[in-house]
């Protein structure tokens, strides 16, 4: 299984990216070292969506709060990019695919990414993952 993250990104240029105690749905828990990862910078945070490719280097769980009910599994990780994105994949570009039961890889992304705004980290289907592999 391939993952995606959306999250705040500093320098899309970077060789390495640290994300700390980022929320994960949709799978995203699931997630290892060695696993290929798509980069989205979060364009509520200035970034332009789709940026790189990598692969984990580090991740470890965050521990729950206690005393909280509900709370969505959260993991830091360590991304080595493997290679940049050479043409734009963000919001702008997936806002159009809002048919939730097409089948489509933009679909998707839409879905997981931009349906609810947050940040997090998703798994993503082997048709998703390819897809964005056009992308590189």
């Amino acid at each position: 299984m391939a993952f995606a993250i959306k999250a705040a990104i500093d320098d899309p240029r970077a060789k390495t990216f640290s994300f700390t105690a980022q929320k994960t749905m949709y799978g995203g828990k699931h997630i290892a070292e060695g696993d290929e990862i798509f980069l989205f910078a979060s364009e509520n945070e200035g970034g332009q969506g789709l940026i790189a490719r990598g692969v984990v280097t580090s991740v470890a769980a965050v521990a729950k709060k206690r005393g909280i009910a509900r709370q969505t599994p959260r993991v830091s990780l360590v991304v080595r990019r493997t290679a940049p994105a050479r043409r734009p994949l963000g919001r702008k570009e997936l806002k159009p695919f809002s048919d939730w039961k097409d089948g489509r890889p933009e679909t998707e992304l839409n879905f997981k990414f931009y349906r609810q705004a947050t940040n997090k980290v998703v798994g993503i289907s082997d048709r998703v993952a390819g897809f964005l592999g056009d992308f590189f």
